[in-house]
C-alpha cells in the first residue's frame, strides 16, 4: 500500500471532523439568530443551555479529532514557519473555545438571575458583547486554521 493510500482513511476522518466543526459553527450562528428573534427570554435561556451542552460535546470532540488527525497526517512535515504558525493558531483556537464555553456557562447563570433582577441588564449586555467577541475570535481562528491546513497540504 502506498503512503498516500494509507492516509485515505485519516484524510476522510479529518474532513468529516473538520466539516462537523465548521458546519456546526455556521449552524449555531443561524440557529442563534432565529432563536433570539422568536423565543421569549426564559425559553431562549433554556434552549441555548441545551444547545450548548449538546454541541459542546459534539463540536469539541470533532475539533479535537480534527486537530489530532491533522497532527498525525503532518508527522513527517518539517517544523517550518507554516507548521509552527498552524500549531499556534490551533492552540489559540482551543484556548478561545475553552474560554467561550466557560463564559457561556457564566452567561446562562447571569441571564437567569437577570430575569428576576433587571439591574443586572448592563452586566448581561457587557457579557453578551464579550460572547460575541469570543464567537468572532473562534470563527476567525477556525478560518485561519482551514487556510493554514490548505497551505500545508498544497
Amino acid at each position: 500500500m502506498t503512503p498516500l493510500a494509507a492516509s485515505v482513511p485519516l484524510v476522510t476522518i479529518e474532513l468529516v471532523a473538520a466539516s462537523i466543526w465548521v458546519g456546526g459553527l455556521v449552524a449555531i450562528f443561524v440557529v442563534a439568530r432565529s432563536a433570539s428573534a422568536t423565543l421569549a427570554p426564559v425559553e431562549r435561556i433554556t434552549f441555548f443551555r441545551a444547545l450548548g451542552r449538546s454541541y459542546g460535546i459534539v463540536g469539541s470532540l470533532a475539533l479535537l479529532v480534527a486537530l489530532a488527525v491533522g497532527a498525525i497526517l503532518l508527522r513527517g512535515h518539517p517544523w517550518d514557519g507554516l507548521l509552527v504558525t498552524t500549531a499556534v493558531v490551533a492552540g489559540a483556537l482551543v484556548l478561545a473555545l475553552a474560554t467561550g464555553m466557560a463564559q457561556a456557562r457564566a452567561m446562562t447563570r447571569l441571564r437567569r438571575r437577570a430575569l428576576a433582577a433587571p439591574e443586572l441588564d448592563g452586566r448581561v449586555r457587557r457579557g453578551a458583547a464579550l460572547a460575541g467577541a469570543l464567537r468572532g475570535m473562534i470563527g476567525v481562528l477556525t478560518l485561519a486554521l482551514v487556510v493554514l491546513a490548505a497551505a500545508l497540504i498544497a
